[in-house]
């Protein structure tokens, strides 16, 4: 009995509580928590009145109706600073996105945001439905609604910056995620994005100073050496960028590029050795890619050993049949190309395609070409440039000794 009256107390106060919050809010919305209530209610009620013993199963659905869904979402309110409308029609939005139905999802946010314009979720999951659509001009108008709601959301910050990347407004997304750093330097993913537009903008220097600043919070992070690699190939300084691919390659020995951007700038300096050594532990990794053949091959040719530079290269176009072609047009590979085995034409066409990203490809593209340099040079030129490699370390280590 007393457990009955405590529930009666409850629920009875519960239900206060939110017919408050209708009237309050002119909502009809709570009249569906209301009526959950009122069912539960009933149902104890009938038992009390006509004393009848409801089993286990009917009491847990009394409490779950009248007490525990209310309860729970009047927390929520409370702890989010939402009304249940906008939960409401949140979830029947995400519904209706589920299903494919994107209109209908928009219907219900437009609603939403009609009746409570300052709907912080509202204007952000209705920015969501708009990136989804591709209509990024639209996106960052609400997401920016949404940050004037509230700005102390660093993620939606950064969907604005990322989506005025996406909506070829590069200028407005750098100073966007300047701001964000300005306040969050420790912040990696404005960090990353940022950097590579930069990067994508031929910005090379602003994009190393942004990639330095973040190794002080991320100070063992592979991408930000790997990164700082390939900016630094970009603007001809071989020997950092080197020295940071070496960092990113200690740190993740397991991937490909690092070690094949190693080994491409020892080619550049005339060291066949260590090229060589790095082209090898590249086809190592978790991805092996045709590139590192083709470069086994090149050092191969420039070492005078045909038959090992025949082998490697008929490995590399068996991972990628394309590089036959371009064999064919270096002067480096005259002596072996009537021994590479032409591919065929189905093979071609289901060749394997890489994982890089543009940027990697771009930085490896510019070192494959000033490799291209190196393909003209006869083993007196390589012994020259090995000569004066030797006479550098020689000073070097004369001055540390000074």
């Amino acid at each position: 009995m007393i457990e009955k009256i405590i529930f009666n107390l409850l629920a009875f106060a519960i239900f206060i509580v939110v017919f408050g919050k209708f009237i309050k809010k002119n909502d009809t919305s709570y009249v569906y928590i209301l009526g959950l209530e009122f069912l539960g209610i009933v149902i104890n009620f009938i038992e009390l009145f006509f004393n009848i013993h409801l089993n286990l199963f009917f009491r847990i659905c009394i409490y779950i109706l009248s007490i525990i869904i209310p309860g729970i979402i009047l927390l929520i309110e409370y702890k989010k600073k939402v009304d249940f409308p906008e939960i409401l029609n949140i979830i029947l939005a995400k519904i209706a996105l589920k299903s494919g139905n994107t209109e209908q999802a928009k219907d219900y946010l437009f609603k939403l945001i009609n009746k409570y314009p300052e709907s912080y979720i509202g204007h952000k999951t209705l920015a969501e439905v708009y990136e989804r659509e591709e209509k990024y001009s639209i996106a960052v108008d609400e997401y920016i609604r949404a940050s004037e709601i509230d700005n102390k959301d660093i993620k939606l910050n950064y969907n604005i910056a990322r989506l005025l990347n996406k909506d070829k407004r590069p200028e407005e997304a750098i100073t966007a995620l300047q701001d964000i750093l300005k306040n969050n330097p420790e912040y990696y993913n404005a960090t990353n994005l940022l950097g590579e537009i930069l990067y994508t903008q031929e910005r090379y220097k602003e994009a190393i100073n942004v990639y330095m600043n973040a190794l002080r919070y991320n100070p063992g992070n592979y991408d930000l050496y790997y990164n700082l690699g390939m900016v630094y190939t970009m603007v001809n300084d071989f020997q950092r960028a080197k020295e940071f691919y070496q960092k990113a390659a200690e740190i993740n020995s397991f991937l490909y590029n690092a070690k094949l951007s190693i080994g491409q700038i020892a080619l550049i300096a005339g060291d066949l050795d260590e090229a060589e050594r790095f082209f090898k532990e590249s086809i190592k990794g978790e991805d092996i890619e045709a590139g590192s053949y083709y470069y086994l091959s090149q050092v191969a040719i420039l070492k005078g050993d045909k038959e090992k530079a025949t082998n490697y290269m008929n490995i590399a176009v068996e991972l990628d049949p394309k590089i036959y072609d371009k064999v064919q047009k270096e002067p480096v590979f005259i002596p072996i190309k009537n021994a590479i085995k032409k591919p065929e034409r189905a093979k071609i066409e289901e060749r394997k395609k890489t994982k890089l990203l543009v940027k990697e490809r771009k930085a490896l593209n510019h070192l494959s070409k000033t490799c291209s340099l190196i393909s003209s040079l006869n083993n007196d030129d390589l012994s020259i440039m090995k000569n004066l490699k030797e006479k550098e370390r020689e000073v070097k280590e004369k001055q540390r000794e000074g």
